[in-house]
């Protein structure tokens, strides 16, 4: 009996709540103007990361940079360490990130790795040889590791359901930005000197620097965001988590949307303090070492407890595929692969390549807008195929005519054509929902390491990706896009058979998404009714009967001013 009542206490408040909520799209953006403004400016992190992997790939073709850093550039394993390195880095990052974001606070973090992404850039500028060029794009990448993981939690953490899958998606077109961007920057900066021994060294340090700008803005700008409603609440800050609630929805304190979103989010925080306590009694005290210890124990739990194994699959595996798509192959060696698909001279493989930026920066637009209301699911599973069928048919051009492209100049044309059209699939399918899901499904006391978890699969990816792609373009050919094409294919098949759709579900809904309640344990489940119980999400059936009826007079009245 207990048991039906937490349900049906859980159910009328998702009721109301979703009920009495703004819209999604492009019109539940502009009804949290706010929230959107402030995502806006995180996703500055976004544009940091993407700015970073699109300017080296246009960088590393340059005379001047070929001078300067020798055979580093022309052989393959050594290139693959100049991109790959910063991959590294970024895996470091993402993974460490998560003490950080508990710790310190989602926004402080934010801080902190753009200090250490302006100390890698700075080193990268100022280099005179690969050496430092490798340790700068390492610094590099342990900011971009952190900023990749820390702002798709933060504006996850700050949005209302309705529209947490575009503010989440905005992180990732705000990398498609600095991608393009930084292709066309490298393909003006190109000229400086001129394009051949007249080349100066201005050309590639110039946009290797210009990162500083943006990252300046965004740690300037970062002091003065709110906090995570969702931290503050686990740091017991309550008042001031339901003024950032009240302050970013628009909405007076007493309103009854913002005290249903308030008191589930502190009733997933109570639980989950209260386990704590039950599980880890003698690491309670708050010292540094109990902290410590209280972390690794939340990682540990990730891989003990099957409901969150499955979740850190998930997201890993999401991850995975999203890089096995080869997205990352196309962005690093664009030009290198515009040149072996019958493209000749550097100007015109940098031309095609600023083109792959427009098309997956625009792709990226519809995504953000009605990625929640089309549903993740549906978006990735279309994106995947898609892009698998570009792989496919570039194989198939590149392998037939191969090796006559210069009599065969429009089938070239058709070649690149499908590479862009690669990059359009990416850009409205795995580019942003991949990091949606991986923002969504944890539970909030392991989110920021569950987070971190499955960024730092991203970035291992990337990195080997990174590393493997010059020697397979030279060695297999035309293989390289069959074997990510295949990885593609792959991909749709694990979200269609295998990955609920998130869509519309509140963060602290997640744990029955995901079957959690039917798995906790009886103490578990009766800890978290009282907690229900106590903070008025649950009442009695009598009371909950009448509830509902204040409830539908109050969706009614809503309706009616609507």
């Amino acid at each position: 009996m207990a048991g039906g009542v937490a349900s049906g206490g859980a159910e009328l408040s998702t009721a109301r709540r979703k009920a009495i909520a703004g819209a999604s799209g492009a019109k539940g953006l502009v009804q949290n103007g706010k929230v959107f403004l402030i995502a806006i400016f995180a996703s500055l992190g976004g544009l940091l990361y993407g700015y970073n992997q699109g300017v080296f790939s246009s960088v590393l073709p340059m005379y001047s940079f070929d001078q300067t850093m020798g055979d580093a550039v022309t052989d393959s394993g050594k290139k693959g360490w100049l991109v790959a390195i910063l991959e590294l880095g970024a895996w470091a990052g993402a993974l460490m990130s998560g003490y950080f974001a508990d710790k310190l606070s989602r926004k402080y973090t934010i801080l902190l790795a753009v200090v250490v992404f302006c100390v890698g850039v700075i080193v990268q500028t100022a280099a005179k040889a690969s050496d430092s060029i490798l340790g700068g794009r390492f610094v590099t990448g342990l900011g971009v590791g952190a900023l990749s993981m820390v702002v798709p939690l933060y504006n996850a953490e700050l949005a209302p359901p309705e529209v947490r899958g575009s503010l989440v998606a905005l992180n990732q077109l705000a990398i498609t930005f600095g991608i393009m961007i930084s292709f066309w920057i490298d393909y003006g900066t190109n000229y400086i000197g001129g394009t051949g021994e007249g080349q100066s060294e201005a050309a590639w340090r110039i946009p290797l620097a210009l990162q500083l700008a943006p990252a300046i803005v965004l740690g300037a700008g970062v002091v003065f965001m709110p906090f995570s409603p969702r931290w503050l609440i686990s740091r017991q800050r309550e008042d001031e988590a339901l003024s950032v609630l009240c302050s970013t929805r628009n909405l007076p304190p007493d309103n009854e949307l913002v005290r249903i979103e308030f008191l589930e989010i502190k009733s997933q925080v109570l639980f989950e303090k209260e386990n704590s306590e039950t599980k880890f009694p003698h690491f309670q005290d708050g010292s540094f070492i109990s902290e410590i210890k209280l972390g690794f124990y939340g990682y540990l739990s990730l891989l003990i407890n099957p409901n969150l194994l499955w979740r850190v699959a998930v997201g890993s595996l999401v991850m995975f595929f999203q890089q096995w798509t080869g997205v990352n192959a196309i962005l690093y060696y664009a030009p290198s692969i515009f040149e072996k698909l019958g493209l000749t001279g550097n100007t015109v493989s940098l031309l095609a390549t600023g083109v792959v930026g427009i098309a997956m920066f625009l792709a990226t637009i519809p995504a953000v807008i009605w990625v929640d209301q089309l549903g993740r699911k549906p978006v990735l599973v279309v994106g995947a195929f898609w892009m698998a069928i570009c792989h496919f048919i570039v194989a198939a051009l590149m392998g037939t005519y191969g090796d006559a492209w210069p009599t065969h100049v429009a089938q070239g044309w058709v070649a690149c054509t499908f590479v862009w059209l690669f990059a359009i699939g990416f850009g409205f399918s795995w580019g942003p929902c991949s990091w949606v899901i991986v923002a969504e499904i944890y539970p909030i006391s392991i989110r920021s390491k569950g987070v971190s978890v499955a960024t730092s699969s991203n970035w291992m990816n990337n990195f080997i990706v990174g590393q493997v792609t010059p020697s397979m373009l030279d060695h297999i050919g035309y293989g390289t896009f069959i074997f990510f094409g295949l990885f593609a294919f792959l991909g749709g098949c694990f979200i269609f058979f295998l990955v609920p759709e998130t869509k519309g579900v509140t963060l602290e809904e997640m744990e029955e998404l995901f079957g959690n309640t039917t798995n906790l344990a009886t103490e578990d489940l009766r800890r978290l009714e009282a907690i229900h119980r106590r903070l008025g999400l649950i009442v009695d059936e009598v009371d909950a009967k009448l509830d509902a009826e204040v409830g539908k007079a109050s969706i009614e009245h809503h309706e009616a001013k609507e």
